[in-house]
């Protein structure tokens, strides 16, 4: 058995987190599946995975799974490198990036992108939850948002502005807050993935600090929260990109412009073994160059007087 198919079905297996839904990943069965890996822990003389409703692995399948990713990456470099006519970037580009910003930003940039390189194919999965990108399913993930210490290459593309936001009926009628303290007497449009418990963290002058809201609705859908916000159900954190279009139209005010969410950068995100990928650093300077130095979101605000110091 070839020792690459092996470790690629085993990593597929984990990451599956079953032997069903690796051999559909795989495209065959999971006998031929089960097989691998079995001939796999045979062939090492040790235990990979603990088997039972779900797959989980053992110490020495943990060892395994981190130096299988690294070898498997280490092949699909070396063969971008030997590539005929290397200039003429080409190959499978698999990404990974945020539903809201596709939707509202990203997908004309990408369809430019493609046009330009017409020699890759593009392979897109659209997730507001982050995906885990130590696996070699993908190759760069574009993000929003603050990160978490990571040991992956983050390259900021651009600045994510973030405020407090809500729309001229609601705040007429329950009040502008002149404080974060008012806002436990508010409702608050809550984004599932940021803030479950209904806590916005707030800066104000380098200083964060937690601040609790009434829970009117909540979604892991930022489009029904920016709905919900227009209808003058509620407060909501606004990351401009997504809601500049409606403080222009009047449809919504920022509030509280000195206590703000951190909405951290737009960056982007691979592993350190695929910072020279060709294909990686063409679409990364491709977003780039179209978000620019100030995106047009936040071009559009200043001009108009809109956007907070």
């Amino acid at each position: 058995m070839n020792k690459f198919v092996e470790m690629s079905t085993f990593v597929a297996v984990v990451d599956a987190l079953s032997f069903v839904g690796a051999s559909q990943k795989l495209g065959t069965t999971k006998s031929v599946v089960s097989q691998r890996v079995k001939g796999l822990e045979k062939r090492l003389g040790v235990s990979l995975l603990e088997r039972g409703s779900s797959v989980s692995l053992t110490e020495q399948g943990l060892l395994f799974y981190r130096e299988c990713l690294h070898i498997l990456d280490a092949v699909s470099l070396a063969e971008e490198a030997v590539t005929p006519a290397r200039a003429d970037v080409c190959g499978r580009l698999r990404m990974t990036t945020s539903h809201t910003f596709m939707c509202t930003h990203l997908s004309p940039i990408l369809a430019d992108f493609a046009v330009a390189y017409p020699q890759i194919a593009l392979d897109i999965v659209t997730e507001d939850r982050h995906v885990n990108m130590h696996q070699p399913d993908f190759d760069v993930a574009i993000r929003l948002g603050p990160l978490p210490d990571s040991t992956l290459i983050a390259r900021r593309l651009a600045r994510n502005l973030t405020f407090l936001s809500a729309s001229p009926a609601y705040l007429q009628r329950c009040g502008t807050p002149s404080h974060p303290e008012e806002l436990a007497q508010h409702e608050g449009l809550l984004y599932s993935h940021r803030a479950p418990g209904g806590v916005w963290q707030l800066n104000h002058h380098g200083d964060v600090q937690p601040w609790r809201v009434r829970s009117r609705l909540r979604s892991d859908n930022a489009f029904s929260l920016l709905a919900a916000a227009k209808a003058g159900l509620g407060i909501m954190v606004l990351p401009l990109f997504l809601g500049a279009e409606a403080i222009l139209n009047g449809e919504l005010k920022v509030i509280l412009p000195e206590w703000r969410p951190d909405g951290g950068n737009i960056v982007a995100l691979y592993r350190k073994t695929r910072r020279d990928s060709p294909m990686i650093q063409a679409l990364v300077n491709c977003i780039g160059e179209h978000l620019g130095a100030e995106p047009e979101w936040e071009r559009r605000l200043r001009l108009r007087g809109l956007l907070p110091p």
